[in-house]
């Protein structure tokens, strides 16, 4: 069967949205933090680790989960993670103890690693030409599904409280694997490599590839960015500056969902041969946004342009970055996933920590000196030039 036949733009689209389903399950907490805080008793500091924890299980997933990928039938593989990400979302929408809460958190952001399952399968079965194109859509879906659960969260909790946002996300989440299960042909990679060996070779990858070390550590920095701003965005709209409540919070989702529109431009460029200058004109807007974002205290016109520029730069790097590292080895795309997302989502986990650390020292100033600095180490970072093998 060929790669047209199996990866018609039917199930692209059903791929995409799948991916940003699931990866949404991460980032609804993210505009309800000052209500958690509230109903579990925790200050800015603590209730932050919601969105720590999320990451950094995310990121285990990534490591322990994601090589499955590579040996494993992947449809029953995906289904399942569906299946117990949604178990992790019904434990926080019923917890009691910020424990309970964290517990719950961590089973969902484990099992959220579906989405990096889905990446290189869809890469896989499309045809050489379409690949950066197809790459593109999907992470067109996981950055909408990243922005927009913002937005949903916020609406959901303004109806009924944050515990009903966990409940409807754990509720379609069911859904679409139900869709998956019926929808998707069943794949199973040619790989045979015992459980230790296949996670052996995911850092062996990373010993032994030098792009793929590089881009791990330019999209680790990338996230780290992206993760200080948004993970205290919620502290400054609804404080003394704006005055906001959750719902309306949570539609600057809908701003930062604009920057989902240049990952598919950036998908063709990359097939293009057109890479390195996507990256650093990505890094260099990267560097603008934050410029623009020191001044959101005291204008929303520059908070709004900030969030724009800000999304469209990441989107448009890790596009790229995910485009050159799959070039490397097709019958590893799933471990070289895992390599470069456990970087990428370690970088976020750091990044969230870091954001909250910064509100509550220096408020927004702290914030974007940070993510200017992570900017600018990234920049430098991909302009220097690679060390020979």
């Amino acid at each position: 069967m060929s790669t047209d036949t199996v990866l018609t733009p039917p199930r692209v689209l059903l791929l995409a949205t799948a991916t940003g389903l699931i990866v949404a399950s991460n980032y609804y907490a993210q505009p309800l933090l000052q209500l958690l805080g509230d109903a579990f008793g925790r200050g800015a500091g603590q209730v932050g680790w919601v969105v720590t924890v999320a990451q950094l299980s995310y990121a285990l997933g990534l490591l322990l989960i994601v090589p499955l990928g590579d040996r494993l039938e992947r449809r029953g593989l995906i289904v399942a993670l569906f299946v117990l990400a949604a178990l992790g979302l019904a434990v926080s929408a019923s917890a009691r103890h910020f424990a309970q809460l964290l517990a719950g958190t961590a089973l969902s952001g484990l099992c959220a690693v579906a989405a990096q399952v889905i990446v290189p399968h869809a890469a896989t079965l499309a045809a050489p030409e379409r690949r950066g194109r197809v790459v593109g859509t999907l992470m067109a879906g996981l950055l909408l599904g990243i922005l927009l659960a913002r937005t949903a969260a916020g609406a959901l909790a303004g109806i009924g409280g944050w515990s009903t946002v966990y409940w409807a996300a754990g509720a379609a989440l069911l859904a679409m694997a139900a869709v998956l299960a019926c929808s998707l042909p069943r794949h199973r990679p040619a790989a045979s490599l015992s459980y230790p060996r296949l996670i052996a070779s995911v850092l062996a990858l990373l010993r032994d590839e030098p792009e793929l070390r590089r881009r791990a550590l330019l999209g680790a920095l990338l996230f780290a960015g992206f993760s200080v701003f948004w993970t205290p965005l919620a502290f400054l709209l609804s404080g003394p500056a704006y005055g906001y409540p959750v719902a309306r919070i949570g539609l600057f989702g809908l701003v930062g969902a604009a920057g989902a529109l240049a990952a598919s431009r950036a998908g063709r460029l990359s097939d293009r041969g057109l890479g390195r200058q996507v990256t650093g004109g990505g890094l260099l807007l990267l560097l603008l946004s934050w410029c623009v974002l020191a001044l959101a205290p005291v204008s929303l016109a520059a908070l709004v342009a900030g969030v724009l520029v800000l999304d469209v730069a990441v989107q448009a790097v890790h596009i790229d970055n995910q485009s050159t590292i799959y070039r490397l080895d097709e019958h590893a795309r799933s471990r070289i996933t895992s390599a470069y997302m456990t970087c990428y989502f370690l970088g976020g986990a750091a990044g969230s920590g870091l954001g909250t650390l910064a509100w509550s020292r220096q408020g927004w100033t702290g914030v974007s000196a940070a993510g200017g600095i992570l900017a600018l180490l990234a920049l430098l970072r991909f302009v220097r030039p690679p060390r020979p093998r």
